[in-house]
């Protein structure tokens, strides 16, 4: 029997070979990531030593709380006794950026209830950023939480690693507390080439600069409703034109 090459499809789908396993695509995404969380963890650690706590207590902080610079202000609210109500404000205050994280976090890809209530509570910085500027198509629900649990390990880990060896470590060294601002430069790079433009990082800029003029000390909040703002117009005229041109 003779085969006509040419009566043969040129759609057939060519074996790519296996594909990876999701775990392994969620630690390859955050390993560059948990590179920067693990110095910072180190850094946690040692303030909680240093604060008078147990070196298990750092296990407590990143487990419970992890919430990353709220916890860096959790440590010396507690050791100062800090009333609840107070300790409450203040989480609301430093976190309600996360209530803006909610409307582009793909969290209708996550099945099951326990993996959906840990999905919310590990919306971290960089799990946010690491998930909306990554491959959407490869973020399948597993993956999403493989991701955020391999970053909560990496901060529990650098954490307990700090309080161990904080007996050791200088109470006068600086650097550390670095780590988060290089790792947001890192990914706020990498978010300005996923958007191929520079409209959306000159408005942030922006609203951060006049944010700094007006009130330095209210500059985030500021500066992030001013932002969201500028987004909502921005999504409103878009959609204008769209109806426009058709």
């Amino acid at each position: 029997m003779v085969i006509d090459p040419s009566t043969l499809s040129t759609t057939a789908v060519v074996d790519s070979g296996p594909r990876q396993p999701e775990w392994r695509r969620a630690l390859q995404a955050s390993l560059p990531v948990g590179i920067g969380l693990v110095p910072l963890g180190i850094a946690l650690g040692v303030l909680v030593v240093q604060q008078g706590f147990n070196p298990w207590w750092a296990m407590v902080f990143t487990s419970l709380i992890y919430a990353g610079s709220l916890e860096f202000i959790a440590v010396g609210m507690v050791a100062a006794m800090t009333p609840l109500p107070y300790i409450a404000l203040t989480a609301l205050l430093v976190n309600f950026r996360h209530v803006f994280y909610a409307l582009s976090f793909p969290l209708d890809r996550v099945k099951g209830r326990l993996a959906r209530f840990y999905s919310m509570f590990a919306l971290t910085d960089e799990a946010y950023a690491m998930t909306v500027t990554g491959d959407r198509k490869s973020m399948s629900g597993r993956v999403i939480v493989y991701s955020q649990l391999y970053l909560h390990a990496y901060w529990i880990g650098g954490a307990m690693l700090g309080a161990t060896a904080a007996q050791w470590i200088p109470e006068n060294i600086v650097g550390l507390d670095f780590a988060l601002t290089a790792l947001f430069v890192v990914l706020s790079i990498e978010a300005i080439r996923a958007q191929r433009g520079f409209a959306v990082p000159s408005m942030a800029v922006m609203c951060a600069l006049i944010a700094r003029l007006v009130d330095p000390g209210h500059m985030l909040p500021i500066a992030m409703g001013a932002f969201v703002s500028l987004l909502v117009i921005r999504y409103f005229l878009a959609r204008r034109k769209v109806r426009t041109d058709a």
